[in-house]
């Protein structure tokens, strides 16, 4: 078992040849050290690069007192923020938690902000109920519709039942350091802050009291997710593809989206892993989708998806690679038994385990899918810890900001996300 994250290319290799990673080896590690100098495009946005080994202690230290403040007073925690604001800490806490936290865990964590959906704030309202609560509002700006509409609603709630001054110590602000409406509020108001740095943007923040703050709440030892992200630093910081599994993830996907293999699906088998694949959805999508340009990401959870996308992924047009996230040991498995009647036809797994089985199902797809003609990649992790979580963070950080810069596009900015918003606001009569 391999100690640290790694990159499987085995089911690739019909599709790209060793040669054409040489080929394209010396561009990838030209836009490496781009990334490395500074210099390139949206080069003040590139605080994540240091940010596990340079993160504020003193802020840190806040973090974690104000997380167990939470966990002491408060039966559920409403995190409110969008996009880069929640998708972290939403996949942190579904990767290194239980299936069904809510229910077996406290405080319970629950996510507003999302969506403009009155049912879904009213149900959560309902879910709380009479219970203590606290709130922890993260946007930059304060004005990012959806999380400011839910932040309205809640404030009111908490100073209806804690008045005023209560409920400004059941409210943790994460926003900008010095401006913004929603830091204006939280002087005013005398919340607890925590910063957005300026030069880190949403989709890179999970590292930070955006990810931090509502993971270390959860009980997630935060420590070795920031141990991980440093170890994964100091591994993948090797120049030559040759030598840097990041870089070869980077040079491989590439060379596919060359060929036309304009969508990437990110695969698990494990359902802790879906809400991994959503934030790396956002990470790429919203990094390299620009100027006519980028891979579309995609994702899907088997074997459950295999029932309902596996017809077009086999046999489908061909413009799709998968790039799988296996766990080579299971924090728990169930060993199947034999039962006398064997009505199911399982008697010939009797003594195996589920992850065997589930292994297997993952070994039989790559086989298949390969086979079809849909190539695959495999980023394996030894085991589901937060330290090999933030490895994996920081492992698609870097490999997103590098595959930008090879597609030559700015890989820190987001201009396409500003269109829907102005038809919506001039529909709303915003002024």
């Amino acid at each position: 078992m391999n100690p640290f994250l790694s990159l499987d290319i085995d089911y690739c290799s019909r599709f790209v040849g060793e040669h054409e990673i040489h080929h394209i080896s010396a561009s990838v590690e030209q836009a490496a050290a781009l990334l490395d100098s500074q210099q390139g495009p949206g080069n003040d946005f590139l605080g994540w690069l240091d940010l596990p080994e340079t993160y504020d202690k003193a802020e840190y230290q806040r973090v974690k007192a104000a997380a167990e403040r939470i966990r002491a007073n408060s039966e559920v925690l409403v995190v409110i923020g969008i996009g880069g604001s929640y998708l972290g800490a939403k996949a942190a806490l579904e990767f290194c938690g239980h299936a069904f936290r809510n229910q077996v865990e406290k405080p319970e964590i629950y996510f507003a902000g999302t969506n403009i959906s009155g049912m879904y704030l009213n149900q959560l309202i309902q879910v709380i109920g009479d219970r203590d609560f606290s709130v922890n509002v993260i946007s930059k700006s304060g004005t990012t519709t959806e999380p400011a509409i839910a932040f309205r609603v809640f404030r009111a709630l908490l100073e209806k039942k804690y008045g005023k001054k209560g409920a400004s110590e059941r409210i943790f602000a994460t926003t900008d350091a010095k401006k913004g409406a929603l830091k204006t509020l939280a002087d005013n108001e005398g919340y607890e802050t925590f910063v957005v740095p300026d030069n880190v943007g949403g989709r890179f923040s999970v590292l930070t009291a955006v990810g931090l703050l509502p993971i270390a709440v959860a009980g997630i030892d935060t420590d070795a997710l920031l141990a991980g992200a440093v170890a994964a630093r100091q591994k993948f910081a090797a120049t030559s593809v040759a030598d840097n599994d990041c870089l070869r993830y980077v040079a491989v996907r590439n060379i596919l989206h060359r060929k036309g293999k304009d969508i990437e699906m990110l695969i698990n088998y494990e359902p802790r892993l879906h809400f991994v694949a959503e934030w790396w959805k956002q990470l790429f999508g919203e990094s390299e989708g620009k100027d006519g340009k980028g891979i579309f990401t995609a994702s899907a959870d088997f074997t459950t998806d295999l029932h309902s996308l596996g017809q077009y992924i086999q046999d489908g047009k061909r413009h799709l690679f998968e790039t799988l996230i296996s766990i080579d040991q299971p924090e728990s498995d169930v060993v199947l038994a034999a039962t006398e009647d064997d009505l199911d036809g399982l008697n010939y797994l009797a003594g195996k385990t589920m992850d065997y089985v589930n292994k297997k199902a993952a070994e039989g797809t790559l086989m298949a899918h390969r086979d079809g003609g849909v190539p695959n990649l495999q980023i394996r992790l030894p085991e589901a810890t937060p330290y090999h979580l933030g490895a994996l963070f920081y492992f698609f950080e870097r490999a997103c900001g590098v595959s930008g810069y090879l597609l030559g596009v700015n890989p820190f900015d987001q201009p396409g996300v500003e269109a829907y918003k102005k038809n919506m606001f001039a529909l709303l009569g915003k002024k």
